[in-house]
C-alpha cells in the first residue's frame, strides 16, 4: 500500500466513527502520526454535537456526520476507526469492510458468536485488513512479561495473577455500559483485556472455573476466573465496583522459577522484578509514547499504548505485512472465550 505520488508518500485517508473518550484518543493519535505516516482525516461522525465539534477542531475542513452509517454511505476512506459503544461495533465494521475500507475497531470486536462469524466472513470476502483494539497487547509492561515468558529469562512460569479493577462504569452515553446486551457486562468490556492477553501469551486454556457477583439489576460486575494452562495456573479478576469513585487499577504478578515480576499501574515504578537472589530491579522499558510530537504539539505520553497500537496498524498497512498483534480472528476468539465465561458467571450468581 506504500504508493507514492510525485515521489511523496500517498496520503491514507481516514474516518473516525465515535468521538467520545476513546474516539478522542484515536483522533489525537492519528493527528500525532499524520505527518510521519501520511494520514489525513477526511470525515468524523458522532450523534453528540459537542463531541463532533471537539473532534473536528484539529482537522480543518473535515466532513462531519451525525451517524457512522451516514458517513459510510457518503465517504470511502482508506481506513475507518470505529470507537462506538460495543453493540454498534459489528454492524459498522461490516459496512466499512464492504466498502473496501481497512478497519481499526475497538474491543470487544463484537458481542455474539453470530456477529463474530459475520465479521470473519466479510473480511474473507473483501480482503481488507482489520485490527482490534486489544490495547494491553501494546503496553510496554505486558510486552515485557510476554518476552521474559517466551525467552524463559527467569525460568519457567509457575503462576500468574492478573487484576483489572475499576469504579462503576457510569460514564457511558445513555448509560450503555449498564445494559448487558450493549456492553457484555464487566466480562466483555473490562476483563476481556486480561483474558485476551493470557491467550496471546500462553495460548488457549485447558480449563477454567468462574466465580462472580452481580449488581442489584443482575448485571455481572465482578468475575474471578481460575485458568489452567498445562502446569501453569492463572487467576484473572475483573471488577466494576459498586462505587463510582474508586480509582482504576490494572496489575499482574507473575511467579517464575527465578524471579517474580510485579506490575501495578497505580505505582511508581510500575514494574518491578524481585529476584530469587534478593535483587530488586525496575526494568527500563522503551515506549513509543515517550516523546512530544513536534508537528501536532500533542504530548504522546497522554496517548500511551493507544498511540503504539495505532502506529503498528498504520505500519502494517504501509508495508503490507501481516497484522499479527491483534488481528480480527484474535479479537473474535477472545470474545468467544468471554462469552463462555459470562455464561458461567451467570450460572454461578444464579446458584448462590
Amino acid at each position: 500500500m506504500e504508493e507514492r505520488e510525485n515521489g511523496a508518500l500517498r496520503k491514507l485517508t481516514a474516518a473516525l466513527i465515535g468521538c467520545g473518550g476513546m474516539g478522542a484518543t484515536h483522533n489525537l493519535a492519528l493527528k500525532a502520526l499524520s505527518e510521519e505516516m501520511g494520514v489525513e482525516m477526511i470525515a468524523i461522525a458522532d450523534c453528540r454535537q459537542e463531541c463532533l465539534e471537539k473532534g473536528a477542531e484539529i482537522w480543518p475542513g473535515v466532513h462531519k456526520y451525525e451517524t457512522g452509517m451516514e458517513l459510510l454511505e457518503k465517504e470511502t476512506p482508506d481506513i475507518v476507526h470505529i470507537c462506538l459503544p460495543s453493540y454498534l461495533h459489528a454492524d459498522h465494521a461490516v459496512r466499512a469492510m464492504k466498502k473496501g475500507c481497512h478497519v481499526f475497531i475497538e474491543k470487544p470486536v463484537c458481542l455474539s458468536r453470530e456477529e463474530g462469524e459475520l465479521l470473519l466472513k466479510t473480511q474473507k470476502e473483501t480482503g481488507v485488513k482489520v485490527m482490534v483494539g486489544q490495547v494491553v497487547r501494546s503496553f510496554a509492561e505486558y510486552r515485557y512479561l510476554k518476552e521474559v515468558y517466551e525467552k524463559q529469562t527467569y525460568g519457567k512460569l509457575k503462576s500468574l495473577v492478573m487484576q483489572r479493577l475499576s469504579r462503576k462504569a457510569a460514564w457511558g452515553f445513555e448509560n450503555w455500559f449498564m445494559d448487558e446486551k450493549k456492553s457484555g457486562s464487566v466480562v466483555l468490556d473490562l476483563h476481556i483485556h486480561d483474558l485476551d492477553f493470557l491467550r496471546y501469551m500462553i495460548g488457549e486454556p485447558d480449563s477454567f472455573t468462574v466465580k462472580a457477583t452481580a449488581f442489584e439489576t443482575g448485571l455481572i460486575n465482578q468475575v474471578i476466573v481460575d485458568y489452567r494452562f498445562g502446569d501453569v495456573f492463572a487467576v484473572a479478576e475483573g471488577l466494576w465496583d459498586v462505587s463510582t469513585t474508586m480509582a482504576f487499577e490494572p496489575s499482574f504478578r507473575a511467579c517464575f522459577e527465578e524471579a517474580t515480576v510485579v506490575y501495578n499501574g497505580t505505582k511508581e515504578p510500575a514494574l518491578v522484578v524481585y529476584g530469587k537472589d534478593g535483587t530488586v530491579v525496575s526494568p527500563k522499558l522503551e515506549k513509543d509514547d515517550q516523546m512530544r510530537d513536534a508537528v501536532s504539539g500533542i504530548n504522546l505520553s497522554d496517548l500511551g499504548p493507544y498511540y503504539t497500537e495505532i502506529r503498528y496498524f498504520l505500519e502494517c498497512l504501509r508495508s503490507g505485512k501481516e497484522m499479527r498483534r491483534a488481528p480480527l480472528e484474535e479479537g473474535v476468539k477472545s470474545v468467544l472465550l468471554g462469552l463462555e465465561e459470562l455464561e458461567a458467571a451467570r450460572e454461578y450468581v444464579k446458584g448462590r
